[in-house]
C-alpha cells in the first residue's frame, strides 16, 4: 500500500495547468514546464510518442541498463505500471484512468484504452484471462485487446491502493480504510470485509514500529521484510527516511537497518544469486544492495527522466527487467542483458489483425495481355447501363427438369472428381506466366510461381508416391515443409536438429520456437525472425564449439564476451574483432574489444517530405560497419550519466561476411526501393551510350536439364538489353573491401569477374563475393515463405557432373532449380523483402584443410552405458561387436526399426467422400536393431538401441513397434536405453565403412531415421519379392510363404524381423542361384496367386498350411 505524504508538494495533487486546458479523453497539450529535450527524436502522433533509444552497443551482464523509452502521453503522469505475468507485455496506467500495453523488450504499443473515466489508474494487476485495473473506487477488467469483462464499484468513500492475489480466484483490496475487501472473481461478489486483525483471535497478529512518519514501500523475500518511509521532523514536515528498516519474519524483531545513499520511495527484492534489495528515489536514483550488508555507493545508477520525478516501479517476474513510470508520462524499461525476457514461460501473445483495406491493383500499361476491362470507369449519367438486365431476365426458369438431368448423368455413368475449391500451387512450372490471372485477382499473381509456398499433397500411402523429382531435378536433397518450425529450411535442414534446438532456454525466450498455428496461419513475422534466428544460431555453435576446443579459454576472464575469433571454428569463419570506443563531451574516452559475428544494416534517416538521396550500398555497409551514434551513458570521470558518442571499427576482415538486411517496415523497404531505381537508372544511361554487344550464351547442359530441352537456346546468340537484368537490384555481386590505418574501413563495388591487381593484393584489399541470399517472400495468400538463392561452386559441379563452373540455385523446400545470378540479387520488395546476405571472400577456402574427415571410429560399436537405471545386464537383447568382429565393406547388416508418434495425422473428409491428408503424423524412432549378417554369429543382434525421448508421445504404437509406455523412459525402463545421438553415430559408422543393410521396408524407415544411404548399400525384401505394378507384400506373409516361420503375433519385434529379412535375402540368393531370373518370377506369380487366395492373410495356424514349407524348406538354421 503506497502513501504519498511527504513527497514533492507538487505531487500531492496534480492541476489543471499541468494537462492543459483539454478536457479529458482529448489529445494532451504539451506541457510548458516539460524539458523539451525529452522530446528528442520523437514524433507526435495520434497513438502516442516512442522515444527512440539507440540500441546499446554492449550490457554487461548483471548490471541494468536502458533499453528502451516510450511515452503514452505527455505530461500525464505514470501511476502504475506492471510487468504481465502470463506475456512478454508491460502495463501501465496513468492519472486520468488511461491505460497502454507494450510488447517485449522494443516496447511495440499493442493495445491502448480507457479503464476509468476520471480516477488514475493506482494498481495493475494480470491474470489468465484479462488485467485487472484498481483506481481510487473502482475495480476493473479488461482484455488485453481492451473488451470490458466486469466492472465492480465500491462503497462511497472509498480509497483503494492497491490489491493482491491470494488465489486464482481470490482477491484482497485495501487503502486509506481500516478494513480489507476480499472479492471473488468468479461471481465479482464482495465474500467479506476483512479488519487489519486476526480472524481468530480478533487482535493484532504482530506491528512493527518502523517509522515516525508514514511508511512509503516494503517487500518480503523469504523471512526477511524491508520497509522504507517518511520520519518527522518536527515544523519541516516529513522527509525520506535514509535508512530501510529491515525485520526477520522467524524471530519477529528488527535487525540492523541499512543505511543507503539515495532517498527512498520504492523497494523491491530482485533475488538472483543473492537477496538483494533495488532502492529507487524519487529523483530517479537506483541503488542496489544486500539487506544485511553495507551499501555500495558504486552501485548506484540514474534513471535519465529528464527532470520529472518517478511515480511507479515494477519488476518482472524473471527478474531481468525494471520498469519506471514517470510523472512527464514516459515509462522506462531497464534490463541486465541485451536480450530480455519478462517471464521464465511466457505464453503467446495474439496481436491485432490488419485492417485489410480493398486496392485497385497497378496497371502495367507496357503489358501486351492488359485487359482494358480493368480500367475503372466512373459512372457520368443516372441512365441505366445496357448491362443492367430486368430480374426476370437474369436468372431464367430451368428448362430441364431434375429428373431428365439425374437421368443424363446415369446413363452416361462417366466418373468424375468434385474440383478443388483451393488453387494448387504446387503445379511446377518454369515459364514464367502473365501477372494478369484469368480467375483471380491480378495482384495475387505478383509472386512466380516456384517462389509460392509449396505443399505437399499427400495420398494414402503418404509420401511414398509423391513425385518430389518433378519439382527437384538437382542432385540436391529437398527438405520437407510439414515438420514444426519448417522457417528454418532456408538456412538448415531442422527435422533432428529441432531437437535439440527445443531444449535450448535462450531459443524460446527469443521466439524462435513457433507453435504450429503460427506457422499455418501466417502470423509469424518470418522476416524478423529468421534474422534472429541468423543471430542466434551463429553465436550458439560459437559458444559451443568454444567449450569443446577450448573451455578453460572460454571461461577465462576476456573482454569479449565472445571469446577471441582463434577458439572456434565458426569465430574463425565469420568472427570479425571489432573496437568499440565510448567518447564523453569531458573528453573520457573508454575502448573495448570485442568479437561479432554479423553486422546489421542501418540505413540514413530521413524525414518524409526530404527526397531520398542516393545511396550506394557499400557506403550504407560501410556506414553500418563502422557505426557511429549517440547515446547516454555512464562516465566514470563525471561519476553520471552523459551524452556520448559511440564508434565501432573493425581490426581485421571476416573470411565470412553475414548482413542482417533489417528491412522490417515500409520505411526500410521504400528505402531499398528507391536506391534500386537509382542503380537501374543509371545501368540503362551507361548501356544508352555504349553498343550493343552480344549476350553470352547459356551454360552447358547439366543435371538440371531436360534432354533435349537446351537444343533451341544453343544455337546462335540473341542481342538482349544487359540492363533489364539490374532491375530491382542494388547490391553488387562483389564487393572490394581493405582496412589502411590512415583512411580505416573502404568499401567500394567491385566488377563481378575482374581481379585484384598485385599492388591491391599487396595493400591487404580482398573480395568478396556475394554467395547466399535469403528473401522473405510476401504472398497473402498463404502467409509467405522463406527462400534461399545459394551459389554452388565448382568442386560440386566437377564431382557430380564432371564440368567447372559455378551455378546459383533456388531452393525453396523441396523445389529445387537453378536461377540466373542477376535473379539472385533482384528484390522486388513488393513481394520479395531482402533478410539475409552472405559475401565470401575470393578464394579464402585456401587456407583451410578441406578434406573430408572422419572422427567417427570403431569404437562406437563396442559395449556402452544404459540410461535406464533399472536395466541389468540379464535383461541384454544384443552382444555387442568385439574387435575382430568389425565390419567391413560388403558386409550384410539384418537391420529394423521401430517407431512412436509424437503428433497425429491431420485430415479433412471432402464433399465427395474422399479423404485429404493436410498434415501427416510425425514420427519419431524409437528402437533400432542391426544383426550379425554373417559368421558364426549369424542372426546375433549387435545393435539394440532404444531410444530416450524428452518429447511427448502420443501413441506408442505398442501392436505394431512393441514399444510399450515407460520403455522410453530412464527412470523407469528395463531396456538398453541410448541417446538419439549414440545411435547415429553407430549407424554413421556403418554406412561410411561400406556395410550392406538388409532389412523389410528401408526405404522408408531411413527416410523417418532421417538418413542419406545410397542405393548399393540398401537390399530391401519389399523389392526383392515384388512384381511390377503389383501391391507390396508383408514381410509376415513373405516369412510364412518360404520360412513357414509364423511372425508379428500379438506385436512386433525388431529383432526378429531383422533376422528374418536376413534369412528372406538367402532365400532369394537361393532361387537366383537355382534357376535365374525366370524362376524368380515364376516363384513371385506364384506367391501373388496364393496371397490373393488367401486375401494375403496368414492362416492362424502356428505352423502354416504346410505349402509354404512343402515348396520352399525351413531356412531356420541359417
Amino acid at each position: 500500500m503506497m502513501n504519498f505524504d511527504g513527497l514533492d508538494a507538487g505531487m500531492g495533487e496534480y492541476p489543471p495547468s499541468l494537462h492543459g486546458t483539454l478536457e479529458a479523453g482529448m489529445e494532451p497539450s504539451m506541457d510548458p514546464h516539460l524539458n523539451p529535450n525529452l522530446l528528442q527524436g520523437v514524433e507526435l502522433d495520434p497513438e502516442g510518442l516512442a522515444v527512440t533509444v539507440p540500441e546499446p552497443v554492449h550490457l554487461m551482464e548483471g548490471m541494468f541498463s536502458e533499453l528502451h523509452s516510450v511515452v503514452s502521453e505527455v505530461g500525464i503522469p505514470v501511476t502504475a505500471t506492471h510487468f504481465d505475468l502470463q506475456e512478454e507485455m508491460l502495463w501501465m496506467g496513468n492519472h486520468r484512468g488511461h491505460v497502454t500495453s507494450f510488447f517485449g523488450p522494443t516496447m511495440g504499443r499493442h493495445s491502448s484504452f480507457q479503464a476509468h473515466a476520471a480516477d488514475d489508474i493506482r494498481h495493475i494487476q494480470s491474470l489468465e484471462t484479462g488485467v485487472l485495473f484498481l483506481s481510487k473506487s473502482n475495480l476493473k477488467c479488461h482484455t488485453r485487446g481492451g473488451l470490458v469483462m466486469f466492472d465492480y464499484p465500491m462503497e462511497d468513500g472509498a480509497d483503494m491502493h492497491s490489491l493482491l492475489m491470494t488465489d486464482n480466484n481470490t482477491l484482497l483490496m485495501g487503502g486509506l480504510q481500516n478494513y480489507a475487501v476480499e472479492v471473488d472473481l468468479n461471481t465479482v461478489q464482495e465474500t467479506q470485509k476483512i479488519t487489519l486483525r486476526d480472524l481468530r483471535t480478533f487482535k493484532t497478529e504482530h506491528e512493527f514500529d518502523a517509522f515516525s512518519g508514514s511508511l512509503s514501500d516494503f517487500d518480503v523475500h523469504g523471512n526477511l521484510l524491508a520497509a522504507c518511509g517518511f520520519s518527522s521532523r518536527g515544523l519541516n514536515g516529513l522527509a525520506c527516511d535514509r535508512f530501510l528498516m529491515v525485520y526477520d519474519l522467524r524471530m519477529m524483531r528488527a535487525v540492523t537497518p541499512l543505511q543507503v545513499h539515495v532517498d527512498p520511495l520504492f523497494l523491491r527484492f530482485i533475488p538472483t544469486y543473492t537477496s538483494r534489495l533495488a532502492i529507487i528515489s524519487q529523483t530517479g536514483q537506483c541503488q542496489f544492495c544486500e539487506p544485511t550488508g553495507l551499501a555500495n555507493v558504486a552501485d548506484i545508477f540514474h534513471v535519465n527522466t529528464v527532470g520529472q520525478l518517478l511515480m511507479s516501479f515494477d519488476v518482472s517476474s524473471s527478474k531481468q527487467a525494471l520498469a519506471f513510470g514517470d510523472s512527464g508520462g514516459c515509462v522506462h524499461l531497464w534490463s541486465d542483458a541485451p536480450e530480455v525476457s519478462f517471464n521464465d514461460y511466457s505464453r503467446e501473445t495474439e496481436f491485432a489483425l490488419p485492417c485489410l483495406v480493398d486496392t485497385l491493383p497497378q496497371l502495367d500499361w507496357n503489358h501486351d495481355l492488359l485487359p482494358i476491362s480493368l480500367i475503372p470507369m466512373p459512372l457520368t449519367s443516372t441512365e441505366p447501363l445496357l448491362s443492367d438486365w430486368p430480374s426476370a431476365l437474369a436468372t431464367p426458369s430451368p428448362s430441364h427438369s431434375v429428373e431428365l438431368i439425374r437421368f443424363s448423368f446415369s446413363a452416361l455413368m462417366v466418373p468424375y472428381k468434385i474440383k478443388d475449391v483451393e488453387l494448387d500451387y504446387d503445379n511446377y512450372n518454369q515459364v514464367p506466366e502473365s501477372p494478369i490471372g484469368r480467375d483471380e485477382e491480378p495482384h495475387l499473381y505478383m509472386v512466380p510461381k516456384k517462389y509460392r509456398k509449396v505443399t505437399i499433397k499427400y495420398s494414402k500411402l503418404g509420401l511414398e508416391d509423391f513425385d518430389f523429382k518433378h519439382y527437384n531435378r538437382t542432385l540436391f536433397a529437398g527438405l520437407e515443409p510439414h515438420i514444426p518450425n519448417a522457417y528454418c529450411n532456408c538456412m538448415i535442414q531442422a527435422s533432428n536438429f529441432l531437437r535439440a534446438f527445443r531444449t535450448i532456454p535462450e531459443a524460446s525466450a527469443l521466439g524462435l520456437i513457433l507453435a504450429d498455428s503460427d506457422e499455418q496461419t501466417g502470423k509469424a513475422r518470418l522476416g524478423r525472425l529468421i534474422q534472429s534466428w541468423n543471430r542466434f544460431i551463429l553465436t550458439q555453435l560459437h559458444q559451443e564449439t568454444q567449450e569443446q576446443e577450448g573451455p578453460q579459454a572460454y571461461r577465462g576472464a576476456s573482454s569479449s564476451s565472445l571469446g577471441s575469433s582463434g577458439e572456434s571454428a565458426i569465430g574463425k569463419l565469420f568472427g570479425c574483432e571489432v573496437e568499440n570506443s565510448s567518447l564523453c563531451r569531458c573528453g573520457k574516452e573508454t575502448v573495448r574489444s570485442s568479437l561479432t559475428l554479423l553486422f546489421t544494416m542501418h540505413y540514413s534517416e530521413q524525414s518524409s517530405q526530404e527526397k531520398t538521396k542516393e545511396y550506394d550500398f557499400a557506403e550504407i555497409l560501410k556506414k553500418s560497419i563502422c557505426l557511429e551514434q549517440s547515446t547516454q551513458a555512464w562516465c566514470e570521470n563525471c561519476e553520471k550519466y552523459q551524452p556520448t558518442v559511440q564508434t565501432r571499427n573493425i581490426r581485421c576482415l571476416p573470411d565470412v561476411l553475414v548482413i542482417n538486411c533489417e528491412v522490417n517496415s515500409a520505411k526500410e523497404a521504400e528505402f531499398w526501393k528507391v536506391q534500386a531505381e537509382y542503380a537501374f537508372n543509371k545501368a540503362k544511361k551507361k548501356e544508352a551510350m555504349e553498343p550493343p554487344k552480344p549476350k553470352e550464351p547459356p551454360p552447358m547442359p547439366t543435371e538440371w536439364c531436360l534432354d533435349g530441352e537446351e537444343a533451341a537456346s544453343m544455337e546462335g546468340f540473341t542481342f538482349d538489353t544487359q540492363a533489364e537484368d539490374l532491375r530491382h537490384v542494388w547490391i553488387p555481386l562483389t564487393l572490394k573491401m581493405s582496412i589502411s590505418k590512415s583512411q580505416g574501413l573502404e568499401v567500394s563495388s567491385w566488377p563481378e569477374g575482374e581481379e585484384l591487381s598485385a599492388a591491391e593484393e599487396a595493400d591487404g584489399a580482398s573480395l568478396y563475393d556475394l554467395v547466399v541470399t535469403v528473401p522473405h517472400v510476401l504472398d497473402a495468400r498463404t502467409g509467405g515463405n522463406l527462400v534461399a538463392h545459394i551459389k554452388v561452386g565448382e568442386t560440386y559441379h566437377q564431382r557430380k557432373e564432371g564440368v567447372t563452373h559455378q551455378q546459383w540455385y533456388l531452393f525453396n523446400d523441396f523445389l529445387i532449380e537453378p536461377i540466373d545470378k542477376a535473379e539472385a540479387a533482384q528484390f522486388d520488395v513488393s513481394w520479395k523483402v531482402p533478410a539475409i546476405l552472405y559475401y565470401a571472400k575470393r578464394n579464402y577456402h585456401t587456407k583451410y584443410d578441406l578434406r573430408i574427415k572422419n572422427p567417427i571410429d570403431a569404437s562406437v560399436l563396442l559395449t556402452e552405458a544404459s540410461l535406464a537405471r533399472k536395466q541389468r545386464k540379464s535383461h541384454a537383447t544384443f552382444i555387442p561387436l568385439m574387435v575382430t568382429e568389425m565390419p567391413q565393406a560388403g558386409d550384410l547388416v539384418g537391420l529394423d526399426a521401430e517407431f512412436v508418434t509424437l503428433n497425429q495425422e491431420e485430415a479433412e473428409l471432402r464433399s465427395d467422400g474422399t479423404k485429404s491428408t493436410i498434415k501427416p503424423s510425425q514420427m519419431s524412432v524409437a528402437r533400432i536393431t542391426c544383426v550379425r549378417g554373417q559368421g558364426p554369429n549369424e542372426g546375433v543382434p549387435f545393435i539394440d538401441d532404444y531410444i530416450s525421448t524428452q518429447e511427448q508421445v502420443v501413441d506408442y504404437l505398442t501392436q505394431y513397434s512393441g514399444i510399450k509406455p515407460g520403455d522410453l523412459d530412464a527412470k523407469i525402463s528395463s531396456k538398453h536405453l541410448t541417446t538419439l545421438k549414440s545411435t547415429y553415430l553407430k549407424l554413421r559408422f556403418l554406412i561410411d565403412t561400406g556395410v550392406r543393410f538388409v532389412g523389410h521396408g528401408l526405404q522408408k524407415d531411413f527416410r523417418v531415421i532421417n538418413l542419406l544411404v545410397l542405393k548399393d548399400q540398401v537390399i530391401d525384401t519389399v523389392y526383392l519379392f515384388h512384381l511390377p505394378r503389383k501391391r507390396m507384400i508383408s514381410l509376415r506373409f513373405l516369412a510364412w510363404y518360404f520360412l513357414d516361420l509364423n511372425i508379428q503375433g500379438e506385436t512386433h519385434d525388431s529383432i526378429e524381423d531383422a533376422r528374418t529379412a536376413l534369412q528372406l535375402y538367402r532365400k532369394f540368393l537361393e532361387l537366383s542361384r537355382g534357376g535365374g531370373t525366370d524362376e524368380v518370377r515364376k516363384v513371385l506369380k506364384g506367391l501373388y496367386e496364393k496371397g490373393r487366395q488367401l486375401d494375403w492373410k496368414v492362416p492362424d495356424s502356428d505352423t502354416g498350411d504346410g505349402q509354404g514349407a512343402a515348396v520352399f524348406p525351413s531356412v531356420m538354421g541359417l
